[in-house]
């Protein structure tokens, strides 16, 4: 009768500590799938910056290029020494900038801003990858325990099901087109 009881005994613990092995991992699951939430949540966060940045960037440039072209019109079309001199100090400025948008172009502020929205994008592509990867290795931990034995009884017996991995679909695992 003993051995009965110390048998039931250790079935019991086995039992407990089956299924709160089991709630941990798929609590793990869960936090996992959360972190890849918590990183494509910053993903389409940035999205939006950069952009606006991009936006601004190509506003800049194309409001710059649109007064050049404006006061040479003017410059060209002049018929008096008045006009075209009138013409050319508009343009004398303008070139100035024009000059400073073709020499500092990788210098821009608007362009700093975009490259340091675009690295903190690619850091977050990474981060997503690696929640990704670490999603996959909790699934498989957890849909292991589910499937062996004898943790496979106390699953059976209390509902927990395995977990589908993530796999990327064909448009995510084709490369991104960035386009300007």
């Amino acid at each position: 009768m003993l051995y009965i009881g110390i048998a039931l005994v250790v079935i019991a613990i086995a039992f407990v500590s089956g299924y709160n092995g089991l709630v941990a991992k798929r609590n793990k699951v869960k936090n996992a799938w959360g972190q890849i939430d918590v990183q494509l949540k910053r993903r389409f966060d940035l999205i939006p910056n950069v952009m606006e940045t991009v936006r601004g960037y190509a506003t800049h440039e194309k409001t710059t290029l649109e007064e050049v072209t404006a006061a040479r019109t003017r410059f060209m079309s002049a018929t008096t020494p008045e006009a075209r001199m009138s013409a050319n100090a508009e343009m004398t400025p303008l070139l100035g900038r024009l000059m400073a948008v073709a020499e500092a172009y990788p210098d821009l502020k608007a362009n700093a801003s975009f490259m340091g929205l675009q690295r903190e994008l690619s850091e977050t592509e990474d981060k997503i990858g690696f929640c990704r990867q670490f999603y996959n290795d909790v699934v498989m931990d957890f849909n292991n325990a589910v499937q062996m034995f004898p943790s496979n009884l106390v699953a059976g017996l209390f509902g927990f099901r395995a977990e589908l991995f993530f796999q990327a679909g064909e448009k995510e695992t084709a490369a991104p087109v960035v386009k300007f």
